[in-house]
Parts: C-alpha cells; structure tokens; sequence
C-alpha cells in the first residue's frame, strides 16, 4: 500500500543499485540528489501550486513545465529542457456508472537521476508499477529511463480494455441496427461512442511519435538497454491507433446504415399512408356524388341503387388493397 507523506504526494523514494533504499521528504530531495549512484522516483496525484514549486526548486525543473503540469490539459508532448525533458500523456479507463471512457493526464519529469510523475483526474495508482519494478533489481538499476518505459508500459496497456469494451459497444450497436431497433436514441449512442474514439484516438496517436522519438532522436535520458522496452510500446501503440481507425471507420459505416434504414422505415411509412389514402378516396368519391343532391338522378330511384354503390365502393377498394398488398405496399 503507498501511504501519503503529505496531501498530494503518493510515494517519494530514493533507489541505489535498482533497490529500494528510502523513504524522502521533499525538502530532502536535493540532498539525496548529491549521491551520485542514487535516483529519486516521486508520485504526485493533483498537487497544488505550492507542492509543484518545492518539486521545481528541489529538482531544478523548468518553470514552464511546472505550469503545464499545474494546469494540465496538455495534449500528448515530449519536449526537451536542458539535461532533462518533460512528457505529458493522457491515461484512460472505462466508467462503469456512465459507460463511457473517462480520460486523465500523466506529467513525467525525467532528469539524469529522477523521475517525478504528476497524476491529473481519471487514472489509476502507479502503486503497481512501482512493485513491478522493485521486483526487478536488475531492471531498476538501469535508472529512471526504465521507470520512464514501465509507466507508458501501464498507460498504454490501460488503453486495451478501453478499446475492447468499445468494440463490444460497437457490436451491440450494429445488432440493435440490424435487429430493426434503430433511431434516434441508437444515433445518439452512436455519436457518443464517436466521440469517445475521438478522444482516445487523440490520446494515442501523438504516443506513437513520442516512442519513437525516444527510441531513434535526441533523448539520450533513456539508455540503449531500455530502448528496446520503448520499442515494445511503440508496437502496442501503434496496434491500438490501428484498432481505433478502423472502429471508427465501421461506426461511420454502421451510422450511415443507421440513417438508411430511418429513412427506408420512412418511406415504408409514407407508402402505408399513401395506399390507405388511395383506398380511402374510392367511398369518399362516389359517396361525394350521391351527396350533391341533384334532383335527375335515375340511379336514385333503381330499387339496387344503394346496394350497388355500396358494392361497387367494397369491390374497388377490395382490388385496391389487393394490388398495394401485392405490391408490398401494405
């Protein structure tokens, strides 16, 4: 379990050796920072400004990087500040209240001796990660470079039951549209979930860049034996920005066939009408011409008169309704 130091710090510990070796004050981090085989890894959820200026003044961080994690809504980046860089990705998690993805954002500063994590609004504790890697002594000891590759690691593997939980989404969608439930409650299902690819489509396409950015340019913070690790993020994100392209093209189609088939129940519609329309004019049309009152109308006095006008208005409107019935109009 990671226990708080202080409100908005997760964990802060300092790591020798791929070990774990202390617990750390803030105030402290510099002092630790002047042992050279040492590395300080700290986890911030939604710290305020005060919190970020004391991680600023302790690391050396970039004042502009401070303010990006303090406001957040950082689209995807990886920029460079000297000897270190500062990374913003958006994490994801489905709500099983609203049944929709819910998306946060996850801060890296990465220096040659530190790593320091910022976590803002829907995403899930690093606990996990940080056990994972205390596992691995010989994987830690390459420093903060493999923390760096164990916490995009969890981000992106987070994206995969986003995308499966859509999917499935999607398919229950296409049943209900072909099983002849569509309208306009399916077409508004079908917009959120449009939106929703939308906004992890944004999350996951700038990651690709980053990798490789990380794997192949100017980051020499992350060093050749992690590199690899990198490149396994890199596949699994371009897996998911493939599965989420080619979701969004089936919910365009599967929109389009929502629309076609309103339209088709539409016209099935206003074929109804117009038929019972046309059988309906029949009655009205001979019973106007007995209704004029005219006073030479021979019909009129013919003992049959009334049996054959309401004869001749069943038969026709009998052929009528057998012809639109044939016709699939009924």
């Amino acid at each position: 379990m990671e226990t708080k130091t202080q409100p908005g710090v997760v964990n802060c510990v300092a790591y020798a050796a791929g070990c774990r070796v202390a617990d750390v004050a803030i105030e402290d981090i510099s002092e630790v920072l002047k042992l050279s085989d040492r590395f300080v890894w700290i986890g911030l959820y939604e710290p305020g400004p005060e919190l970020l200026q004391k991680v600023k003044e302790e690391f050396g961080l970039h004042e502009l990087a401070i303010e990006d994690a303090l406001l957040a809504h950082q689209r995807p980046k990886l920029e460079r500040y000297g000897d270190s860089f500062f990374m913003a990705l958006r994490t994801a998690q489905m709500s099983r209240e609203k049944k929709a993805a819910e998306f946060g954002e996850t801060h890296l500063f990465v220096g040659p001796r530190y790593i320091v994590s910022v976590r803002h609004g829907a995403s899930l504790s690093y606990a996990p990660v940080r056990a994972r890697c205390e596992a691995n002594p010989r994987l830690l000891s390459m420093g903060p470079g493999f923390v760096l590759y164990a916490i995009m690691d969890f981000i992106v593997d987070q994206y995969f039951p986003v995308v499966d939980e859509l999917e499935a989404e999607l398919e229950r969608l296409e049943e209900a549209i072909f099983g002849y439930q569509f309208g306009r409650e399916t077409t508004e299902s079908i917009y959120n979930l449009k939106r929703s690819l939308l906004e992890l489509k944004r999350a996951v396409s700038p990651l690709v860049d980053i990798c490789n950015r990380l794997v192949r340019f100017d980051v020499d913070l992350v060093p050749e034996e992690v590199r690899p690790y990198i490149r396994d993020v890199y596949d699994h994100s371009i897996r998911i920005n493939e599965t989420v392209d080619t979701l969004r093209e089936l919910l365009t189609s599967a929109l389009e066939a929502n629309l076609s088939l309103i339209a088709v129940a539409q016209n099935d519609s206003m074929k109804q009408l117009a038929a019972w329309a046309a059988i309906i004019a029949v009655p009205t049309m001979i019973a106007g011409v007995y209704g004029m009152n005219f006073r030479h109308m021979p019909e009129l006095d013919w003992w049959l008169g009334y049996p054959f006008a309401i004869g001749l208005m069943v038969t026709v409107c009998g052929a009528l309704y057998w012809r639109f019935k044939r016709a699939d109009w009924l």
